[in-house]
């Protein structure tokens, strides 16, 4: 009775209904249905509610309609969009539509509008294994390649010589073992792994330049080219400024509640290892200043203000160079944003170049 109950219970759980794949333009790339068709109208009444907004990605992720939940994301310039009925973790749906970009940025190099167009067969075919009756099913790379193989010359040749299509007629060998993520039989003339550790500094700076709160984000990703099914161990120095961690599925979590260590089998080629969130008791010293000067001018009523910022680099440490000195920073950029009253501006720059969009009233200037 106990378990004829949780079967119950499960069953009637909804997830997603469909999903749908939008252009900037609003035009609809991909339509998919598991559970019921939902009428494409309600693709009209999210486009109604995103062009609200003056940019895109600051639709609402989470949309009502009198019947449907639309749950979207916004990347590559395109809206990935799932409808359900009723209440459902709408984390594990945001994170799932995100896995979905993912899989196709791994099969046609990025979800370009074009790039869906011209395969859009794989498109389909992916998310009928990557979903099974709206629950995610399979969403490792690896595991669908080995059931899809991903758009190639050669395989489109052969698919038009034979008749055959790239879908595999066997189940893929992760698929029954305890490691889905990874392949059988890897084999590298060469053994490597190389780890990129990637952060974040989050900051609220006052208008003297001095910090006044910071939290540190960051991610380890990894690209492995390691033969047979190699068993890792990643320490830290101090683990305990690792805080608000999140694995990828190799990750043994008990091993790392218990001695702190990342122990894992990889998945083979680039993944994400881990993110984490960096437990400081001091705000860090961020690698660049900034400095503005606000000034108006309203004498003869005229509504005249200036602005002046001064941006920086300060002496910093890092784990490549220990002791303060220089530090090359590339690709900085300062958003300004101007109040909607603005009317006109006069913006001049002595290093890169900067833009006003007149129409958000936000200028971006580029250093370099």
């Amino acid at each position: 009775p106990e378990g004829l109950s949780q079967v119950e219970f499960r069953s009637g759980q909804t997830m997603i209904q469909s999903i749908f794949m939008m252009s900037r333009t609003g035009e609809v790339l991909i339509e998919k249905h598991w559970r019921g068709i939902t009428p494409r109208s309600v693709c009209d009444v999210f486009w109604d509610e995103a062009n609200r907004y003056a940019a895109k990605e600051d639709a609402p992720p989470i949309i009502y309609t009198s019947k449907y939940y639309l749950i979207s994301v916004f990347r590559d310039d395109v809206f990935l969009i799932a409808s359900v009925t009723a209440e459902v973790p709408p984390l594990l749906v945001i994170e799932f539509l995100h896995r979905i970009i993912d899989i196709y940025t791994e099969y046609f190099g990025s979800v370009e509008e074009q790039n869906i167009k011209d395969n859009f067969s794989t498109c389909y075919q992916l998310l009928e294994e990557m979903m099974d009756n709206g629950y995610p099913l399979t969403t490792e790379p690896n595991a669908l390649k080995a059931m899809i193989k991903p758009p190639s010359v050669m395989g489109r040749v052969h698919s038009y010589a034979t008749g055959k299509s790239g879908i595999s007629d066997d189940l893929a060998e992760g698929m029954v073992s305890s490691m889905p993520w990874r392949k059988a039989g890897v084999k590298y003339a060469q053994n490597e792994i190389y780890m990129d550790i990637i952060e974040e500094v989050d900051a609220i700076v006052d208008r003297n330049g001095q910090m006044v709160s910071s939290e540190v984000t960051g991610m380890v990703q990894a690209n492995s080219r390691l033969s047979g099914i190699p068993d890792l161990t990643m320490t830290f120095i101090d683990p305990d400024v690792i805080d608000d961690c999140s694995f990828h599925p190799c990750v043994r979590y008990n091993r790392f509640e218990r001695d702190r260590v990342v122990s894992f089998v990889p998945p083979d080629g680039a993944f994400e290892l881990m993110r984490y969130r960096v437990n400081t008791k001091a705000n860090v010293s961020a690698p660049i200043y900034c400095q503005s000067q606000v000034m108006f001018n309203d004498s003869q009523n005229t509504g005249y203000g200036r602005i002046s910022i001064t941006v920086g680099q300060k002496p910093t440490s890092s784990l490549i160079m220990p002791s303060k000195g220089t530090m090359a920073i590339e690709e900085v950029a300062l958003t300004i944003p101007f109040p909607k009253a603005v009317r006109t501006t006069n913006l001049t720059v002595n290093v890169g170049t900067c833009l006003y969009d007149e129409a958000t009233k936000v200028a971006k200037w580029t250093i370099g």
